[in-house]
Formats: C-alpha cells, sequence, structure tokens
C-alpha cells in the first residue's frame, strides 16, 4: 500500500515511538499540526530542542534542572533532616505537586533487576552514601513501586543506611481513598492490613 506522503509518514513514524501513543494517535497528532500555523509548529519543534539543550541533571539529588544545582536543593527553606529516595525525576515531581512532602529528595536512577543486568553499582548510589555521611539526616524514605524489583532495591538500601543510625521509612503502600474491598486485589488488601497504621 502506498503512503501519502514520505513526510508525513515519517513524522507519523516518529511520534508512535513516544510512550502511549499508537499509531492512530500518531496520525491525529500529524495531522494536526498540518493544520496549525507554522509559526504554531516552530514554536513546538522550538520549545523541544530547548528542552534537550537546557535540562540538565542536579550535581547534588540527580533530579532535573535547568541549572547545575536544581531549586529543591537549594531551597533552604526545605526541611533539610529529611531525605526521600526515588526511582526517577518523574517520581520526585509527583511527589513534590502533591507538597505534602518538604524534605530533600534523591534519585536513584533506576531498580535493581538481575534479570535485567540491572545491579547496584549501575545505580546513583554513590553520591547517595555520599550525601547520607556527610549532611544531618534524620530519616530517609524510600518511596519506590512495589514491585518485585521496588522491594529488592528497597531492602538494599535499608541494608546501605545502617551504618548511618538513621531512621528508615518506605511509603505505605495500600488502598486508594474512595476504593472499593470488593474490587481491591488481594495482594493490595493483604499490604494495607500489613501496613496499618493506629486510629
Amino acid at each position: 500500500m502506498n503512503e501519502p506522503s514520505l513526510y508525513l509518514n515519517r513524522v507519523i513514524q516518529e511520534l508512535s515511538r513516544l510512550p502511549g501513543i499508537g499509531r492512530k494517535s500518531a496520525a491525529r497528532i500529524a495531522f494536526h499540526l498540518l493544520r496549525q500555523p507554522e509559526s504554531q509548529v516552530q514554536d513546538l519543534v522550538k520549545t523541544i530542542t530547548e528542552l534537550k539543550e537546557n535540562i540538565h541533571t542536579c550535581s547534588i539529588c540527580g533530579g532535573i534542572s535547568d541549572s547545575t544545582v536544581c531549586a529543591i536543593c537549594s531551597d533552604y527553606s526545605r526541611d533539610r533532616s529529611m531525605l526521600c529516595i526515588v526511582e526517577g525525576a518523574r517520581d520526585l515531581l509527583t511527589i513534590e505537586a502533591t507538597g505534602g512532602f518538604k524534605g530533600l529528595y534523591h534519585v536513584i536512577s533506576g531498580l535493581i533487576s538481575p534479570l535485567d543486568g540491572i545491579g547496584p553499582a549501575d545505580l546513583n548510589l554513590s553520591s547517595l552514601i555520599e550525601r547520607v555521611s556527610q549532611e544531618k539526616f534524620i530519616e530517609v524514605i524510600v518511596a519506590l513501586n512495589p514491585t518485585i524489583e521496588g522491594e529488592a532495591t528497597t531492602l538494599y538500601l535499608a541494608g546501605l543506611m545502617e551504618p548511618f543510625n538513621l531512621n528508615v521509612t518506605r511509603i505505605a503502600h495500600g488502598l486508594p481513598v474512595g476504593s472499593d474491598l470488593e474490587y481491591v486485589d488481594s495482594a493490595t488488601i493483604a499490604k494495607s492490613i500489613e501496613g496499618r497504621v493506629k486510629v
């Protein structure tokens, strides 16, 4: 079958590489871009290029930043006794968006996964140990996904933090607010009972 346009097909192919974008969605976006004024398309291209050129990794926490040190690490009004360990920068932004955590973060850039050939040496752990040994943290919160890899990494991190005499906690796993027990899987219910808190 002949493609209507080589250029259109290439754009659809590139867009369909994005997460969550299938070929139909990519085609819809491509046709939308064709209908837009050239100035708007150029603005989109410019902002994507600027994103790639100007976003850096924070030299302290490993998160994303417009400069060498991110806005969170350079904010001295934050609670510098608490450190939250996350898998990636997206998790940091998700937690930060809640407004519920006012401490500092450390991005480990992955999870231990022997099946994928990812071990502790592949993660951002040396800078974590350096931070914990130099800064005066009282509590370290491990905020990783409740997957097999997340659990393995959490246990590894707990062992890693042991010599520093810190209060190591993890985020609670369990029932989402507004859920109905009837429709929740048994593993989630078990985690909720295990992670129960005093009323």
